[in-house]
């Protein structure tokens, strides 16, 4: 199994990530921990390209959200346009396929496979994730923030019951993924000058695309980090 953090457009960051992986389309499981759309300019691409992997698991991300309330019904938010929105848009042209849609309408809010939890943003630690919502599991970054509160007092204390979990999200100024106590932060800043990062659960070995603003010169990636 592999998990990718967020991709914001850049399909050829998707294609890099891959390739360097040696991902099996056919054999191999993928987690998207959500966020494919807004920011660069191949939203398109990157949803054709996951849609090609036989055992895909995607999680919602609070971008997605925002693109598929356009995508069903039309509705533009103005924070989406300026957050990378405008791009989504534009790759479409005027045509959206329905599959895009199924692809959406099949996303988890989040997925736990032999006590791991992989979700876009993530959770909230004083009340069970059934007593929790979308909104949470796409925005909320308390649980980020704790995980890197212990990070600097290098403290090593276990937040949540699950062995582990991977969020994206949170941009991180690393080119590698992060871990504090059992979490995984693996959005390395795709969206914006960062890398795009692909890992193997099982082995934690990281496999990352070129700085992605290098895979499109001349084109400037989101304009916001919320």
């Amino acid at each position: 199994m592999f998990v990718i953090g967020d991709i914001h457009g850049a399909h050829r960051a998707l294609q890099q990530c891959l390739s360097r992986a040696n991902f099996d389309y056919e054999a191999d499981h993928l987690v998207c921990l959500g966020d494919v759309c807004d920011g660069w300019p191949d939203t398109r691409s990157c949803i054709e390209e996951l849609l090609k992997i036989k055992n895909l698991t995607y999680i919602w991300g609070n971008h997605d959200h925002w693109a598929f309330q356009w995508m069903q019904k039309g509705i533009v938010e103005n924070v989406w346009v300026t957050q990378g929105g405008a791009a989504t848009m534009a790759s479409y042209d005027e045509s959206i396929p329905s599959s895009h849609l199924e692809f959406f309408k099949k996303a988890l809010p989040y997925f736990i496979w032999e006590n791991k939890l992989f979700v876009h943003a993530g959770i909230q630690l004083d009340r069970p994730l059934e007593h929790q919502d979308l909104k949470i599991f796409s925005w909320d970054r308390s649980l980020v923030q704790k995980a890197w509160a212990y990070l600097l007092s290098r403290d090593k204390v276990k937040l949540t019951t699950y062995d582990e979990v991977f969020i994206g999200h949170t941009p991180i100024p690393f080119t590698r993924p992060l871990q504090s106590c059992e979490i995984w932060m693996m959005d390395t800043g795709a969206g914006w000058s960062g890398v795009l990062s692909i890992m193997d659960v099982a082995t934690k070995e990281i496999f990352t695309s070129d700085p992605v603003p290098t895979l499109y010169p001349g084109v400037q990636g989101r304009a916001s980090a919320k």
